[in-house]
């Protein structure tokens, strides 16, 4: 009988250390799994070619752009592209900035996190930024060699310097 007990509790004891650890390589394996998972892809400006410019021509300053457009063809078609240096007589109050989080940034059409993603800017790459949000948590941008533009998340970005002095008698700082 007291033999019995014994060997009832040693057995209860293996079969609890037993399920304790079976419990926990379980918890471990669906951890590591979900942490072993890459983020989904960032979708970047070469890689959506039609849908982005039918999207900027929606938004006013891009209307302003199209009107540009229809006296450059009748010069070439070669122009247009080459109408990119006129970002660097940037709007009242813009300014290039560089992107300085290390993942890159999604472009969206409307300030917000539920916003439509549009496309993605590089780490590292030059942007220009045009205006904030009203509760200044994103920034409305155009990326240099091109005429995409969208809404990052503010703070994602460093000031150039170079920048600073074309851009400096603009009131954007002081907004």
């Amino acid at each position: 009988m007291f033999l019995s007990g014994i060997a009832k509790f040693l057995i209860g004891f293996i079969l609890g250390i037993a399920i304790l650890a079976g419990s926990g390589a379980a918890v471990a394996y669906y951890l590591f799994t979900k942490l072993a998972a890459n983020p989904p892809k960032p979708i970047f400006a070469e890689e959506q070619k039609r849908p982005l410019p039918a999207k900027t021509a929606s938004s006013p300053k891009a209307s302003k752009s199209p009107a540009v457009k229809p006296a450059s063809p009748s010069a070439s078609p070669s122009p247009t592209p080459s109408e990119s240096p006129t970002p660097e007589e940037l709007p009242t109050g813009a300014y290039k900035a560089r992107v300085s989080w290390p993942e890159g940034l999604s472009l969206r059409d409307e300030p917000g996190l539920e916003a439509n993603r549009v496309g993605g800017v590089a780490y590292n790459q030059e942007i220009i930024i045009l205006k904030e949000s009203e509760d200044q948590k994103w920034q409305k941008v155009r990326i240099v060699d091109g005429d995409q533009e969208g809404w990052i998340k503010a703070g994602n970005t460093e000031r150039l310097e170079d920048s600073e002095e074309s851009s400096a008698p603009s009131p954007q700082q002081s907004q």
